[in-house]
Formats: structure tokens, sequence, C-alpha cells
């Protein structure tokens, strides 16, 4: 990935990473990384992290600001507010699918359009932000840039 298309996400997002690296793989597909000629690490790892993350830190927002909610309910809202569907809406917002690297295939197919894996390449980008940082930091993110004040806890 060129160094301009880093710093024009680095930028349109508001984070700038220390490790760029994280933040290329985060944007890996599979499909790249098999057709490369020597091996790439692909964002699925980072991916299984950032789901993991964004489901704690929703959780615990949750928690704290419903008081009254049985578990059923938190879950349910939980569940409500991180789905492929919104992370998708926001990988949108943030033109995240022209930052994507694809494979032939995916790319032919406007696999940088594709939800799924817009949403994979935010919960990735998630990961790779609390990889580069700290829990604060992707805090912050998920609160900016994902659920802003139109959200409902």
């Amino acid at each position: 990935m060129k160094k301009s298309k880093v710093t024009s996400l680095e930028e349109h997002i508001r984070y700038t990473f220390s490790d760029k690296q994280l933040l290329i793989t985060a944007l890996t597909h599979k499909t790249y990384a098999f057709e490369a000629q020597t091996p790439v690490e692909y964002n699925e790892r980072l991916e299984f992290l950032g789901d993991s993350i964004l489901n704690f830190i929703i959780a615990e927002k949750l928690y704290q600001s419903n008081q009254f909610f049985s578990e059923g309910e938190l879950t349910r809202r939980r569940a409500n507010g991180v789905n492929n569907n919104v992370l998708a809406d926001v990988a949108l917002q943030l033109d995240i699918g022209q930052f994507l690297l694809l494979g032939k295939g995916e790319s032919k197919q406007d696999g940088a359009k594709n939800r799924t894996n817009l949403a994979n390449a935010l919960e990735a980008l998630i990961g790779a932000i609390y990889l580069d940082s700290d829990l604060k930091k992707v805090r912050s993110f998920i609160f900016k840039k994902i659920y802003t004040k139109e959200f409902k806890f």
C-alpha cells in the first residue's frame, strides 16, 4: 500500500499509527494475501480481536448506562448495535472500501463495496488501533467514529 493512501486513511479516521503495518494488515483481505508472491498477513486475526474489543466496550457502556435493564435486554441492545449492518454502514461513511487490499477476483466482484468485507475491515481496524495504542484510545475511536450521540444505549 502506498504511503499516501496510509496517510490519507489515517487523516480520515483521525488516528495515526505508530506501526503502519498494523493498519495495512487490517485492510488486507485474504484473497490479496493468497495471491501475494511472499507470505502476507491478512486481517482475520485482527478482525477477531477487534470484534471482541468492540463487544466488550459496548457491553461496558450498556452496563454503565442502564442500571435497571436485565441481562437479556442488555444482550439484545448490544446485538442491535454490534452487527454487520451497523459496522458496514460506518465503514461506508469512513470510505474504508477504497483502501482495502483485495485479490483480483474479489476486486472484479466489487469486493470493496461488499458489506461483509467492510464490516470485517472495520473490526480489524479496531483491533489494529488497540494493538497500536491502548483501550482508552480505541474506546475513543469507537465512540467518535462508530457510536455517535444518535446511538441509543
